[in-house]
């Protein structure tokens, strides 16, 4: 019988989202709820199990890990594709990685929830209220009439792009290869990079994190935003320069942000995105639906069974 690990089920419902009774005969499954202290932790937890499940990127599985993992036969990520995994390395060791289909774009809601709390306040009126404070003490900004800029046009951008004219924003974008006509099909007018940070009341990210976006929003783009502008970003951490944004922050040279996303997760407790009056922060949330859920586990039922079937899906190749 093999032996399968679910990787970081912080809710503990990869169990209940999916009938697992298909692979029961042959594999013996155990659920990890908590993430790992370090890499080393990783490769001591994970020894002897054939069949590995990451969620998306919250267990990274690089070259050393991947060598130091001899019975890894199977890694499977949620969602098509994850820059965390080496895949390279897993082909040049024999193991299968396969993905999930996803559904929809959780990310959007969760986009412009940050937006609607950095503009109308609506959880931190909701905690006063609840804490016994008589009434009202902010003055919110419409969303409607402010310009949005959509940093990437891909999927998530697009829809970025029809949710903001939804709430009658004006919509501006920039990535490195986007081009009058495919922004203009996306919804939004392509400017330049520094016109779209001098411009935009909102600053969303869409990107993919990757050598080329790494580090693209820095001192240098932040310095040119507005100070009453927001900058909201639910794609990866890393994209933004952190010391950057929390000293932009720290000087109220912006309005405030709105984060989903960090260059270290789970966000360390003594971090000091925890204590700005001028910082929302979630805990990761973008993919986190019920119905990506329901999409997700059903697939890593698949995905086992086909394997065992040698006939694997959804296969991950290296590039």
């Amino acid at each position: 019988m093999f032996r399968a690990a679910v990787l970081d089920d912080y809710q503990n419902v990869a169990l209940t989202f999916a009938d697992w009774s298909p692979i029961t005969r042959d594999v013996e499954v155990k659920v990890f709820d908590k993430p790992f202290a370090n890499q080393a932790e990783v490769i001591k937890a994970l020894q002897g199990f054939a069949i590995i499940v990451g969620m998306r990127e919250r267990t990274p599985f690089p070259r050393k890990v991947i060598e130091a993992l001899p019975d890894l036969k199977l890694l499977i990520t949620t969602g098509a594709r994850n820059n965390s995994f080496d895949v390279k390395a897993c082909s040049e060791r024999g193991i299968t990685v396969c993905g999930t289909g996803v559904v929809g774009s959780p990310t959007t809601g969760i986009a412009f929830g940050l937006m609607l709390e950095l503009t109308r306040r609506v959880g931190f009126e909701n905690a006063r209220l609840k804490a016994g404070a008589p009434w009202q003490v902010t003055i919110g900004r419409d969303l409607e009439g402010l310009t949005l800029g959509i940093l990437g046009l891909g999927k998530l951008g697009q829809r970025s792009a029809t949710v903001g004219k939804a709430f009658g924003m004006k919509t501006i974008a920039w990535s490195q290869n986007l081009t009058p006509e495919k922004a203009q099909a996306g919804g939004a007018e392509l400017v330049t990079k520094e016109d779209l940070f001098r411009s935009a009341d909102v600053v969303t990210i869409h990107l993919v994190l990757s050598d080329r976006s790494r580090g693209l929003v820095g001192a240098k783009e932040l310095g040119l935003m507005k100070k009453t502008s927001y900058l909201v970003n639910t794609s990866r951490g890393p994209i933004v320069d952190e010391k950057a944004l929390i000293a932009i922050l720290q000087s109220k040279s912006i309005a405030a942000a709105g984060l989903d996303v960090f260059d270290v997760e789970p966000l360390p407790l003594d971090h000091p995105f925890r204590k700005m009056d001028n910082v929302v922060i979630t805990p990761h949330l973008g993919y986190v639906s019920e119905q990506n859920y329901r999409k997700y586990f059903p697939d890593i039922v698949e995905d086992i069974r086909a394997w065992l079937d040698g006939k694997p899906v959804r296969v991950v190749e290296a590039k």
